[in-house]
């Protein structure tokens, strides 16, 4: 797996800005429109749950499921992004993610944060 499949983020070009942070420098919030989320859950494959089940016995990364989990984030970006432009936003402030693990349905990702309209500060 190479470095690119380690990460994930935001499209360098979005419409819609997203930031872990409160505010963004040179910009003002002219309207909090409010919570949004992108929600996401992956099962496992019995190949990956198999390979993990082998590589728990002798160490190290589990690949194939830290691949599963990038892809999964990612979606749940997606989504934040598709939901905050649906509701009129041009960024997402405070953006975080949510992981929970079930044993039998796999892994839960939530990406959230505040949508507001943000414009240059003059």
């Amino acid at each position: 797996m190479g470095i690119e499949e380690y990460g994930g983020g935001q499209q360098e070009h979005s419409d819609v800005l997203v930031v872990t942070t409160n505010d963004v420098p040179g910009y003002d919030v002219q309207r909090v429109i409010g919570e949004v989320f992108g929600l996401t859950v992956r099962s496992r494959h019995l190949g990956s749950q198999i390979g993990a089940g082998l590589k728990s016995m002798v160490g190290g990364e589990l690949k194939g499921l830290t691949k599963t989990l990038v892809e999964t984030r990612n979606e749940a970006m997606e989504r934040l992004v598709e939901q905050a432009r649906a509701r009129g936003a041009n960024a997402v402030l405070m953006m975080r993610f949510d992981v929970a693990s079930g044993s039998d349905a796999g892994t839960e990702v939530c990406a959230y944060g505040t949508a507001v309209v943000l414009a240059p500060r003059v």
